[in-house]
């Protein structure tokens, strides 16, 4: 169901920044990666705009909260993760030529841990710069995002394999199918009902899976719609971004989904989080 909501767009300075990732981070603040510009932005609560330069050829797409109170961000474009103090010291840690990291989720072990997209491989990096990699059972699985589970294990989607992963931390890897042929998995959370909830960009779906391995698919209103990341909704169910359908959609725990129509035609959301206000923002 196309539903109308009070939606609010912020520009940000520098036209063809190319927002992508976005989350709260530790000071309460909104920060984003700048996939095309190369570049870390933050937005203060009274809207105050602050960027920073990475590098031209670095590419950050995701950016999650640490342990440590630092933002880290993956650089898809020169392997490397990267590392941002709430008052914008840069650092980075150096991955192995053709890693190409994408997703980047904080583990239950304090670790940082990171879907290796041309690697076939989830890759873990401590707060001291230690790495470590496992080798994913695939061949060209595209490994794209990573979430932690309820489980003490971190889950992560295959998008060319066609799967959803889970790794432990003793490093034992586990391999679900999906059903629907094609689908195309991209971003997952953890849900508040205990079970991974995942979107399929290829088939127009989204879908959940338990711990124990149980996957029911539910079928978007627009199956063109192209779902690409998601995020919990701590009142119950996910938001999701139709980076296809311009549209910000939630998906109750019973399936039931709403959507909401962007203002400015053919913004492309992409990445998204809840503020503390239960306000939902997105990349665009």
């Amino acid at each position: 169901m196309t539903t109308s909501a009070k939606i609010r767009e912020v520009p940000l300075a520098g036209a063809g920044g190319g927002p992508y990732g976005i989350t709260v981070g530790p000071d309460g603040a909104l920060w984003l990666t700048l996939a095309h510009a190369g570049g870390i932005a933050r937005m203060g609560a009274g809207g105050e705009l602050r960027t920073w330069s990475v590098s031209p050829d670095s590419r950050p797409l995701i950016i999650t909260p640490g342990p440590d109170g630092a933002l880290w961000f993956t650089r898809s474009g020169d392997d490397r993760i990267g590392r941002i103090t709430t008052d914008g010291e840069l650092s980075a840690v150096a991955l192995p030529a053709g890693t190409g990291p994408c997703g980047i989720a904080a583990g239950p072990d304090g670790a940082l841990w990171y879907a290796a997209m041309n690697a076939d491989a989830i890759g873990r990096v401590t707060v001291d710069g230690e790495q470590t990699r496992f080798p994913l059972p695939v061949s060209g699985g595209f490994a794209s995002m990573v979430a932690t589970g309820p489980d003490e294990a971190v889950w992560f989607t295959l998008n060319q394999a066609n799967a959803v992963g889970r790794i432990g931390m003793d490093g034992a890897v586990t391999l679900h199918a999906l059903p629907t042929e094609g689908a195309a998995p991209v971003g997952i959370t953890a849900g508040v009902d205990g079970a991974l909830w995942f979107v399929e960009i290829g088939a127009g779906q989204l879908g959940r899976i338990t711990p124990d391995g149980r996957i029911t698919e539910y079928p978007l209103p627009d199956r063109s719609a192209r779902p690409h990341a998601i995020v919990a909704d701590p009142a119950g169910g996910c938001w999701y971004t139709e980076w296809g359908g311009n549209r910000i959609g939630h998906v109750a725990q019973d399936g039931t989904i709403d959507t909401y129509d962007l203002p400015t035609p053919a913004s492309e959301p992409h990445g998204l989080t809840v503020a503390p206000d239960a306000t939902v923002w997105a990349a665009l």
